[in-house]
């Protein structure tokens, strides 16, 4: 197999469950920055590499991955051990719907370039960010922290091993914070975090331990 190079940003939350996947499956890779805080991921080499003008984006085996929940199914459809998923199947549903909350409802609509519209359609500056985040945020947590059963069978969100669910959960709880999101309504949410935080993979995957660059992604 080819070598892994992944299009990378420290602080979008994207490219963070992406390191975190890649670290849980034991891999190595070349990581090359794209900054968007100076917009180069609309710029046209990146652009080459993904018309949306995103990232992250994975050059693995050959191909040419965007979507951050396509690159993790790819390395556990390619890659299967550990698995991203429980065995049993309402487990599993269990693990993508939190997955599918913070990736398809929570991280869109507090993305950065999200951010920058409503900033310029309301002329509020940072306040108005701010103010967005925290009216979002907060509700798809909710919906999160609701599908975390205290009983449910080990520390992580579901069961006794990291899944999907905790690859994309960490990343945000990590943009909650950032933004000064109260997580205190949030126990199982903060007691897995907890748990993860003790994993060399989440650990080596954090945006403080990447690079120090500013930005929201």
């Amino acid at each position: 197999m080819t070598g892994i190079t992944l299009y990378d940003f420290p602080k979008s939350s994207a490219a963070y469950r992406v390191r975190i996947g890649l670290g849980l499956k034991g891999l190595t890779w070349r990581t090359v920055p794209v900054d968007l805080a100076s917009g180069a991921q609309r710029g046209g080499d990146h652009r080459a590499r993904n018309a949306q003008g995103l990232v992250p984006v994975l050059d693995i085996d050959g191909h040419r991955l965007t979507q951050s929940l396509a690159m993790l199914e790819y390395l556990d459809d390619t890659r299967p051990d550990p698995p991203f998923l429980p065995d049993a199947p309402q487990a599993r549903a269990r693990a993508r719907q939190i997955a599918h909350i913070i990736a398809m409802d929570i991280h869109p609509v507090n993305n950065s370039g999200v951010l920058a519209h409503v900033e310029a359609l309301t002329g509020g500056g940072e306040a108005a960010r701010i103010e967005w985040m925290r009216h979002f945020m907060p509700k798809g947590l909710a919906g999160v922290e609701a599908l975390l059963d205290p009983g449910r069978g080990g520390p992580f969100c579901v069961g006794p091993a990291p899944t999907l669910a905790d690859i994309c959960l960490i990343p945000q709880v990590y943009n909650a914070r950032r933004w000064g999101i109260d997580l205190a309504p949030f126990p199982q949410i903060r007691a897995v975090d907890r748990a993860c935080a003790d994993l060399p993979a989440f650990a080596a995957a954090h945006p403080d331990r990447v690079a120090p660059q500013d930005g929201a992604g």
